[in-house]
């Protein structure tokens, strides 16, 4: 049996950080919770019945995998709770038992909203997860270095930068500003820029930033522990308040009443809220009409994925920020090979300063392309040529023969080019097996194919798909929302 100090269970932990990253790792798998191997079990010890039931439930895939990882085997798997008394474990059993009495009364059609009501519906909402002083400290820390002015400005996210600017001048003037867009677009970055902004500039306006998930996690251990009135007087009174992720809220009834309840608090005050999620407010069809009519009531900003020319910013920020040392040219290769997001980005730079530093050699171009392409290989998650082939002529209008001709108009080589470029970005394939499969192409070729759209991207050059002009970035996004939709 080993205990939380030993090196088998650090490796343990480690693994399983790799699989539900090191928040969660720290909200459920802290100090509260630990793990004892024998010869052919691995026992996870919660503090109480809620944390063994919600782990055995969420994360059982998962320490299978870590424990696979470590140990070499597949250790039985038992979930229990710590017999040592824990003062979570009354509290999740009062919970349990108000929930049942509650129920009856939604079974009843009194889904009123009140105390009883939403403790049935917080059991359910208990897919959240506890915020310890660690990670809270996490989040401080990271606010602290946030800056509206470090974001980088582009033609997909002016207009929202825009409004965040105005609303750390003007707080109120848009309420609730909704700011909408897929994951590493920099929403986020958007909300702890305004937070830290309105701190500094208005000292007399009190900002709150939290994620939906832990706004949810406050409200429920509000009802477990009749902290109610508290925690609505602190978020009902807020002068800026800053919500991240709100689509964390999709199933979570109760928390949905709470915020709408919120909502036309502040409304009525004139106070700031901003609100961000993955998706469109109209688009959040679990919320109902009413939350849904006050999150449109404000002003609603969608933030692109980024063009070249915002990635190309983002990378040479990013580099000076992470001291970096990657020449023009990298960066531009960098910015025109990675599209999806700014993570992306992060993580091309990081992985060329540890290969230099491995090397013991400057980064070049050609450091840049190979760790670029072991990166795309990686990435690929099982996209093949005739993929690529496929969303590339449903993208552009045209037949697979064209692709493999000998014909060298515009409307087929474009085509060609691109696909070749989308070939070594999300397929292990080499040079010379993706030119034999666009018609038996030398690898020069596609060597050649390779520049050629990264300089279409620099340029912002516009090609003719197959319904009407696009540029290339457009062409690009909507190939690879067609390989990720197969």
């Amino acid at each position: 049996m080993f205990t939380e100090d030993t090196e088998t269970e650090a490796a343990l932990r480690s693994a399983l950080a790799e699989r539900i990253g090191p928040d969660r790792l720290g909200l459920w798998f802290g100090k509260a919770t630990r793990f004892e191997l024998d010869d052919k079990t691995l026992r996870v010890v919660a503090p109480n019945s809620f944390f063994r039931q919600w782990i055995q439930a969420n994360f059982r895939g998962q320490i299978e995998d870590a424990a696979r990882a470590t140990l070499g085997r597949n250790p039985q798997l038992q979930f229990q709770v710590d017999p040592t008394p824990h003062p979570a474990e009354k509290t999740s059993a009062m919970t349990n038992r108000s929930g049942t009495n509650a129920s009856l009364s939604a079974a009843n059609g009194n889904d009123t909203g009140d105390k009883g009501t939403d403790r049935d519906i917080a059991d359910k909402d208990a897919s959240t997860e506890q915020e310890t002083p660690k990670r809270r400290s996490a989040i401080s820390a990271r606010r602290r270095f946030a800056s509206i002015d470090s974001f980088v400005k582009g033609d997909g996210n002016e207009v929202a930068y825009g409004a965040a600017k105005t609303v750390v001048r003007k707080p109120g003037k848009y309420t609730p500003l909704v700011i909408h867009g897929p994951t590493g677009i920099g929403k986020t970055h958007l909300l702890e820029g305004i937070w830290s902004a309105v701190r500094r500039t208005h000292r007399d306006v009190t900002p709150i930033y939290l994620s939906a998930e832990q706004f949810t996690t406050q409200f429920l251990e509000a009802l477990r522990g009749s902290g109610l009135p508290s925690f609505r007087r602190k978020y009902r009174s807020v002068g800026v308040l800053l919500i991240d992720d709100l689509q964390f809220l999709i199933g979570k009834k109760a928390t949905q009443v709470e915020l709408l309840h919120t909502i036309d608090t502040l409304l009525r005050l004139g106070r700031q809220m901003v609100f961000t999620a993955d998706r469109p407010p109209n688009q959040l069809t679990d919320f109902g009409p009413e939350l849904i009519a006050r999150l449109e009531s404000g002003t609603v900003f969608a933030i692109e994925r980024p063009d070249y020319a915002t990635r190309l910013g983002i990378v040479s920020r990013m580099a000076d920020k992470l001291q970096v040392n990657a020449p023009e040219d990298v960066r531009q290769l960098i910015a025109s090979r990675l599209t999806a997001h700014a993570r992306e980005l992060s993580g091309a730079l990081c992985r060329l300063q540890a290969t230099a530093e491995a090397l013991e050699r400057p980064i070049s171009a050609a450091m840049a392309e190979e760790v670029l392409a072991e990166m795309s290989r990686h990435s690929g998650r099982g996209i093949c040529l005739g993929d690529i082939e496929r969303a590339v002529c449903d993208v552009f209008g045209v037949e697979p023969s064209t692709l493999h001709s000998g014909d060298k108009a515009q409307r087929v080589s474009h085509p060609r080019m691109l696909a070749m470029w989308l070939a070594r970005k999300h397929t292990r394939a080499a040079l010379s097996e993706i030119g034999h499969f666009f018609g038996r192409r030398t690898h020069s070729t596609v060597a050649s194919a390779q520049k050629r759209v990264d300089d279409w991207m620099a340029a912002g050059r516009t090609l003719r798909i197959a319904d009407g002009q696009g540029v290339v970035d457009e062409a690009i996004r909507r190939v690879e929302s067609q390989l990720r939709a197969n």
